[in-house]
């Protein structure tokens, strides 16, 4: 890996393409390295893990009135959308809308954290959409997705976006147009305007994850797949963009980001240099923030000890500060302690969380959320007796760039009302690399097989396991094989809108 000095440059200092940072995520983009096997097994895995979770959120309203919208944009030979048949395709910005949503609600995808926060699985959709539109195979669609993953998790690893109070989607949407440009083998010129048209567009608030967090939290990398597709469509015509889009005196450094004295080192993978970074990344076996993954664990592995939780007398959750202000009580959002609370925000409170994790020994994506479940007394009372506190040890661990000292889990102290005080921690989920049962593809096919039971046919579900195992040799035009239909009247349609 190389890394790349970012700051920002007064207007009267002309800074040459080749020193930019858009220019050289082109650069990667149109390198030509051949993807290396384990990584294309990886993203195997992604792709089975996306169809998992959006069939599983198919009949959802956001995913209903995503779908709604975008069949108002029907395209012969376009793209398809998760739960149609393949044969019924829409517009490919507007398939990336949809199916992006779909992927995204139920907030069960990989993941990775850094100096940032992402979900990496979030660049698949609109580079898929654009890769069915275009007709290419399933070797162009393995390298463009190994390029939206590689810029994506590099961006995040260097600049922070939290901070300011910007939402993660400002990284992702340049990822996305980056791994459409190696879909579709653009020149590093084309690219480069697309990546700095996608970065102008995407700076967005965090307030869609602060709050009352809303519908939005799904639709947002959607909306950014969706400004992607259309950023590359705009380039490929001809169109420029804002330039220097990082590095300029009135650009995103500059007034969105760490201002005019910022100085930034984004690793990019060396010229001839294979993309690999969707191997740091990881996927959720709970349906929940990642932040979250190794506390549930933990919390299956603490129960054991509490059989009665009504014996307990305080819950103290000693984690990193993403944690503790994000999710945990340092966020000081009283919401994140409300039961009638939407699921979207339950799913952002450790707090609650953890008092059903440790009630209920199980996590599951519907029932663990339902308001009946929220609002139980004992629940409610067990919830309330829980908060978080930041640990420089584990807020250290969290944003290391080293992944076998990368935490985020915590320690938890559980103290009885007799006066015992049981004290366990847990660094990374089971499910994690590193964690006691990392997952291969046996657990990515398992999810899929659970989270889509009852909701596809078993015919559906073998043909689409064996069309996305064999995507390497899907030729070009092949790809709505990866497309995931459920039985005819079983969709819900949407409420009528403009489209």
């Amino acid at each position: 890996m190389q890394l790349h000095d970012v700051r920002v440059y007064p207007s009267k200092v002309p800074l040459k393409r080749e020193d930019q940072l858009a220019w050289k995520i082109a650069g990667v983009a149109v390198d030509k390295v051949a993807v290396q096997k384990d990584v294309a097994e990886m993203i195997i895995n992604r792709i089975i893990d996306n169809a998992s979770v959006a069939i599983a959120s198919i009949n959802r309203r956001p995913i209903v009135s995503a779908r709604g919208m975008a069949l108002g944009h029907a395209k012969k030979g376009g793209a398809t959308l998760f739960g149609l048949p393949a044969a019924k395709t829409v517009s490919p910005e507007y398939a990336a809308w949809a199916n992006g949503t779909a992927v995204r609600e139920l907030d069960m995808h990989d993941t990775f954290l850094a100096a940032d926060y992402s979900h990496p699985g979030d660049n698949i959709p609109p580079i898929l959409a654009v890769a069915q539109t275009m007709g290419k195979s399933g070797k162009d669609l393995i390298r463009g997705i190994a390029t939206g993953y590689e810029i994506h998790v590099d961006l995040v690893k260097a600049i922070c976006l939290h901070k300011h109070k910007i939402d993660h989607i400002a990284h992702l949407c340049p990822a996305q147009a980056a791994g459409i440009g190696t879909l579709l083998g653009l020149k590093q010129e084309v690219v480069y305007q697309a990546v700095q048209q996608a970065v102008h567009v995407s700076f967005t608030t965090r307030q869609s994850r602060k709050g009352e967090i809303s519908s939005w939290k799904a639709y947002a990398p959607a909306h950014a797949g969706k400004l992607a597709v259309e950023a590359v469509d705009r380039v490929m015509r001809g169109e420029g963009a804002p330039s220097p889009i990082y590095e300029g005196e009135d650009s995103v450094i500059a007034w969105l980001l760490d201002g005019p004295d910022a100085h930034y080192q984004v690793p990019l993978p060396a010229p001839g240099e294979a993309k690999r970074a969707i191997m740091d990344t990881y996927t959720k076996e709970h349906s929940a923030e990642y932040q979250s993954q190794a506390l549930i664990d933990l919390a299956f592995k603490l129960r054991e000890q509490i059989p009665d939780t009504a014996a307990v007398e305080k819950i103290i959750i000693h984690t990193s500060h993403h944690t503790h202000y994000v999710i945990g009580t340092g966020a000081n959002d009283p919401q994140k302690m409300d039961p009638k609370a939407s699921r979207e925000t339950l799913d952002h409170s450790i707090m609650y969380i953890f008092a059903v994790a440790l009630q209920d020994g199980t996590w599951n994506h519907v029932d663990s959320y339902a308001p009946k479940r929220a609002g139980r007394k004992d629940t409610v009372e067990l919830w309330h007796k829980i908060e978080t506190k930041e640990d420089p040890e584990w807020t250290r661990r969290y944003h290391s760039l080293d992944i076998n000292d990368k935490a985020f889990g915590g320690r938890v102290e559980v103290i009885l009302k007799n006066g015992q005080r049981i004290i366990e921690e847990m660094a990374v989920a089971n499910a994690h690399p590193l964690g006691a049962t990392p997952w291969v593809r046996e657990n990515y096919i398992r999810k899929f097989l659970q989270m889509t039971d009852g909701i596809i046919s078993a015919r559906e579900s073998n043909r689409f396991l064996d069309a996305v195992q064999n995507l390497g040799k899907l030729g070009a035009g092949e790809l709505g094989a990866l497309n995931v239909a459920v039985p005819a009247g079983t969709l819900l349609e949407s409420k009528p809108g403009i489209f």
